[in-house]
């Protein structure tokens, strides 16, 4: 077994395709568009499946915002250097909420951006 995507509900499928295109740095793989269900569909990555993750954007016709409640964390992506990460993702209008610097009670260097609905980004430092 296997992760194959994961899915986030967005208030704007342009905007939120830029965002991972543009700032941080996806490729768009393939898009959906289902009128008849009113739903519209975004799947990206740093490469397709099978051999990489991939992230799936849901657009629900006419819904603009999404409660994130309690339960959603984060996604994480690695990366060769945080710093340099954080310092290119904000040059592009992306929004650095944690600069890099060692995790709590460790030395994993990370940092945390933000996409335009409000979800969390941890980039981890890994020699990639």
């Amino acid at each position: 077994m296997r992760i194959l995507h994961t899915m986030l509900r967005v208030g704007n499928l342009q905007r939120a395709i830029n965002f991972y295109t543009q700032v941080m740095g996806m490729q768009l793989l393939r898009t959906t568009d289902r009128p008849e269900q009113k739903y519209s569909l975004a799947f990206l990555g740093y490469g397709s499946n099978p051999d990489h993750t991939e992230l799936e954007l849901t657009y629900n016709y006419g819904v603009e915002q999404y409660e994130l409640g309690t339960a959603y964390g984060h996604i994480a992506i690695e990366v060769p250097n945080a710093q340099a990460a954080c310092e290119k993702i904000a040059a592009v209008g992306g929004r650095v909420t944690r600069p890099a610097g060692p995790v709590q009670g460790g030395n994993t260097v990370i940092a945390f951006v933000v996409d335009p609905d409000g979800y969390k980004i941890e980039l981890i430092e890994r020699a990639c």
